[in-house]
């Protein structure tokens, strides 16, 4: 039938998912408490992390390959577990990416006797039955059915079944938990949505996420999919939930030794461009050069000691301070702006993720300066005067690590304003499991690949370019780095260099006539690709017509919270 979808459903049983495997295998971790030992506590219960997958069945159009999902049955659990729900994902990706955990009920004794009847209720439970929550009831290749746990009341359901034949899933094949040891979760990427004329009712699978995430939250995630016969967004809080680690002493995280062991494992290389003018340099060596402190009604700057320990400290970016290059007649202000490449390091914030089951590497580097925009219309670029400079510029990605394993499992590239998680099987590796990290021109933005991406339309080809490529200019994060923080190690463990402590802006406020540079950019373009001034400029970020001095890293909502994506 001309201009619709056939969606099939395929039933593949038994069939083992292949998961990725780093380049090379994990090494043996120093040792330590719980970290990489392959199962954490988390209070009243233990969860082991399972990456092995049994397909159950998949959907797929009956051309092409695009939005396809398949579903999954964890698999090899250890004795005395039990699932909280099955598997879902996309079938464009080449590699299982994702885990679930499995739950042991900490409460049970080794006779599973229950406790004295006068405590609370265990802390896991199975189901009393199921709803079925949407049927594929297809004329293709056979049927799959989704099914929702009912829990028990003071219980709460983490994941949804898969399978292939229309009768309820055995209760026992799935476990409920007691409501105080979750949280809320939500939606968070849509992988699935039925809008083929083929499938009765519209069904949309997604990802889910804790609502709560950062370094304090105690939320973590189960790894299972929602289901959902109503429209969904990114955001909206579920009718599952996820699991709650209540184990203040997070003894999965990573001690001292195993943080080191880490970053020179796992540490990527940070390639700038081949034309980068502006290089990063180690914070002490921006102020040995003569970066000066303003503060707000003074006229003349303030040279800075070596660690920073002259800066105000604490508080909040009030306005009252910044920082600048040496003054416009000292010698060596372009010197300072170009960078010093030789002695810039990584500064490394190491913070418990998803409830302390993950460790979040944080390696922030700086530069100097960061150089003008460059906006790209169509097949034409134009590099702009002014706009888009900026004294001080701090840009990271974060390492996420499992604490179950030790294994890298993804990278988060910031960009601007935003970022992107890439899972570990999406990196391009250089040395065993070291990846890289592309810094684009200028602007110093992470990227996995090299290449040119565009901030703006995509489709237009309008927007602001981020060109990446390997060159001679890099820094080895795996050798050439520093740990400025970790928090959760306790108080005198790491200590903070001075300067992490200034939370107000490293250059000075910048308003830039944006209208007339997008006017010029205009003037050059054929009549046919011309567009109206205020349309152009909507396409663009609207930091990019007026600078603050960016704050640093300890003042960015990241340091606390989980990275924006």
């Amino acid at each position: 039938m001309l201009g619709m979808e056939c969606w099939c459903w395929e039933e593949v049983l038994e069939i083992e998912a292949q998961k990725f495997s780093l380049p090379l295998p994990l090494p043996n971790w120093p040792q330590g408490k719980g970290f990489g030992t392959g199962r954490i506590c988390l209070g009243e219960i233990e969860v082991v992390q399972i990456t092995k997958f049994n397909k159950i069945w998949g959907c797929s159009p009956s051309f092409g390959k695009s939005n396809c999902v398949s579903f999954y049955k964890p698999d090899e659990i250890p004795k005395g577990y039990c699932i909280l729900g099955h598997y879902c994902q996309p079938d464009g990706e080449k590699h299982l990416t994702g885990y679930v955990l499995a739950a042991k009920d900490l409460t049970v004794n080794q006779k599973d006797t229950v406790r004295d009847l006068t405590s609370k209720l265990p802390a896991l439970q199975k189901p009393l039955n199921f709803t079925l929550i949407w049927s594929s009831d297809s004329q293709y290749n056979g049927s799959g059915y989704i099914w929702m746990p009912n829990a028990p009341v003071g219980y709460k359901s983490m994941g949804f079944l898969a399978t292939v034949e229309p009768n309820e899933p055995d209760p026992d094949e799935v476990r409920c938990v007691r409501a105080d040891l979750t949280q809320n979760c939500e939606a968070c990427e849509m992988m699935f949505s039925s809008d083929s004329l083929f499938l009765k009712n519209q069904f949309q699978v997604w990802k889910t996420r804790p609502c709560k995430r950062g370094m304090l939250c105690k939320a973590v995630s189960v790894g299972t999919f929602f289901c959902s016969t109503t429209s969904l967004s990114s955001g909206d809080e579920l009718n599952i939930a996820c699991l709650k680690n209540l184990d203040s002493s997070l003894h999965a995280m990573p001690n001292l030794e195993q943080i080191h062991a880490l970053i020179k494992h796992y540490g990527p290389t940070v390639y700038l461009h081949p034309d980068e003018i502006y290089l990063p340099s180690s914070v002490t060596w921006f102020f040995m050069n003569g970066a000066l402190l303003y503060k707000d009604g003074k006229n003349n700057g303030t040279a800075i000691n070596s660690k920073g320990s002259n800066l105000p400290a604490g508080g909040e970016n009030d306005g009252e301070y910044w920082l600048d290059l040496p003054n416009k007649d000292d010698a060596n202000r372009t010197n300072v702006k170009c960078g010093n490449i030789e002695t810039a390091k990584l500064h490394v914030h190491v913070k418990p993720a998803l409830g302390g089951t993950f460790t979040d590497i944080a390696m922030w580097i700086f530069c100097p300066f960061n150089g003008p925009a460059t906006v790209k219309v169509g097949l034409l670029s134009f590099t702009l005067n002014k706009v888009g400079e900026h004294v001080g510029d701090w840009e990271h990605y974060t390492l996420r690590v499992s604490n179950f394993s030790g294994e890298l499992w993804s990278v988060y590239f910031s960009e601007h304003s935003g970022g992107e998680w890439v899972d570990a099987c999406n990196l391009e590796f250089i040395e065993g499991n070291k990846s890289v990290v592309y810094a684009s021109r200028n602007g110093h933005a992470s990227f996995p690949h090299p290449g040119c991406y565009v901030q703006g339309s995509t489709k237009l080809g309008v927007g602001l370019r981020n060109d990446c490529a390997r060159s001679k200019y890099y820094v080895d994060s795996s050798s050439k780095y520093h740990i400025v923080a970790a928090e959760y190690l306790g108080e005198g463990a790491v200590a903070e260099p001075p300067w992490l402590q200034y939370m107000r802006e490293w250059g000075p406020t910048i308003i830039y006539d944006g209208r007339s540079e997008v006017e010029k950019i205009i003037k050059h373009l054929p009549f046919f690709m011309r567009f109206s001034v205020e349309s152009l400029i909507e396409l663009f970020p609207t930091e990019l017509y007026g600078e603050a001095g960016p704050t640093g890293p300890k003042e960015k909502d990241n340091w606390l919270g989980d990275e924006r994506w």
